[in-house]
């Protein structure tokens, strides 16, 4: 199988998961697709949505501090080129509460809006096509 054909999980671990889940579910409109609880002494949810090639895991594990993201720099980003579907997304994360942040690289200030979870892991909401970026 080649790589270019592989689902992505994106792992990390978490103090909390219920900041997180909402952040992810109600601010980025992701679907819970499997939670589990004390699997070998973790606890975890998988977000994402069943037709996209990658979905997010966080977990928790009862008495180990998973810390803050190593920096303000720590982004995923989703490329969102279509106008309105890049407002509504925006005005999904605002509605669900969760204010944009100041860009630790102005290049993502320039082109679109940073928003920062629980743990302070960053989403950039970006206009334009990944694959045609304005840099």
């Amino acid at each position: 199988m080649s790589l270019a054909k592989a689902h992505i999980r994106i792992a990390r671990p978490t103090n909390d998961l219920e900041p997180i889940k909402k952040f992810y579910c109600e601010g980025l409109g992701l679907k819970v697709l499997y939670e589990f609880y004390d699997h070998e002494g973790f606890d975890g949810i998988m977000l994402g949505s069943s037709t996209a090639p990658y979905h997010f895991e966080f977990t928790r594990k009862a008495g180990h501090d998973a810390g803050r993201a190593p920096s303000d720099d720590n982004l995923t980003v989703f490329y969102l080129p279509d106008e309105a579907e890049w407002k509504a997304a925006v005005d999904r994360m605002t509605t669900a509460g969760h204010a944009s942040v100041k860009a630790f690289n102005p290049y993502w200030d320039r082109c679109g809006r940073t928003f920062e979870d629980a743990d302070g892991y960053r989403i950039v909401l970006c206009k334009m096509d990944w694959k045609n970026p304005d840099v």
